[in-house]
């Protein structure tokens, strides 16, 4: 199993990178589909239609968001972890995507840039 870790300098508030990240409606308008999340420990989520689902494990509102993931028929789940931190107009969110399978590291890897935080970031920073 691979471990992806990732920095993003975003030009926007901590309070607009939380939001894109657990509300659906603003997901929906970055990512690939429809979206289902929220902010709350122990919901269920599901992205790009599906394809992405998991559970939220760990929140701490506009700080850090923990969830398991899984991509297609995995038999254990990946760990996520989103940290926010915040410098005055900008955030730094910090990925660490853990126990991901070998196969499909290199794949996953430019997919977090490509699908999901290019995206988000060219959303929040118009």
């Amino acid at each position: 199993m691979k471990v992806i870790k990732q920095t993003y300098n975003i030009k926007a508030s901590l309070e607009k990178v939380w939001q894109a990240l657990t509300d659906p409606k603003v997901i929906e308008k970055w990512g690939g589909g429809p979206a289902v999340m929220d902010s709350k420990e122990g919901t269920e989520f599901s992205l790009w239609g599906g394809d992405i689902y998991g559970k939220n494990i760990s929140v701490v509102p506009e700080k850090k968001l923990q969830q398991e993931w899984y991509a297609g028929k995995w038999e254990s789940p990946s760990k996520v972890l989103f940290t926010l931190t915040s410098n005055g107009d900008t955030t730094t969110l910090d990925l660490l995507h853990e126990n991901v399978p070998d196969s499909e590291a290199s794949e996953i890897e430019s997919g977090w840039n490509k699908y999901y935080m290019d995206p988000l970031k060219s959303l929040l920073e118009k």
